[in-house]
């Protein structure tokens, strides 16, 4: 299985600009990752995490109440955007650092998905290193 996922994940990341997959977007985990699952292949669903952009964390994870209340209206944003959105597409596709997701750059018509997210005030610039809190 492993395999499979890293061969998709080359495949992904090598292809030509112009090839297409096919995918169903199962669910909408929090503001920067949703669960896909590719149809051609029928694939187990795969995380997404959207590259570039921190959002608060959800449950468990959170800091503080008012992290979990930002990561509810995060999470909403998001599914907002893809609802609206008639296609989703990625690019720059790889492993992230902390392994069994990918991380990707995620664009719609209107644009790239993490700078629409930032927009909204909900979600930050991160491209690794510390997280600044939410709970400030």
């Amino acid at each position: 299985m492993i395999l499979f996922l890293v061969i998709l994940v080359l495949s992904l990341s090598n292809a030509q600009a112009n090839t297409t997959y096919d995918f169903t977007i199962k669910e909408v985990y929090d503001g920067d990752t949703i669960k896909i699952k590719e149809t051609y292949l029928n694939t187990l669903p795969l995380s997404v995490r959207i590259r570039g952009i921190d959002t608060p964390e959800k449950s468990y994870r959170a800091k503080c109440t008012s992290e979990k209340k930002l990561a509810s209206k995060a999470t909403k944003k998001l599914k907002n955007i893809i609802k609206e959105s008639d296609i989703i597409y990625y690019k720059n596709v790889s492993w992230d650092k902390y392994g069994g997701r990918i991380l990707a750059d995620m664009y719609n018509k209107k644009g790239n998905i993490a700078d629409q997210m930032i927009e909204s005030g909900l979600a930050r610039r991160y491209n690794g290193g510390k997280k600044k809190g939410w709970c400030d």
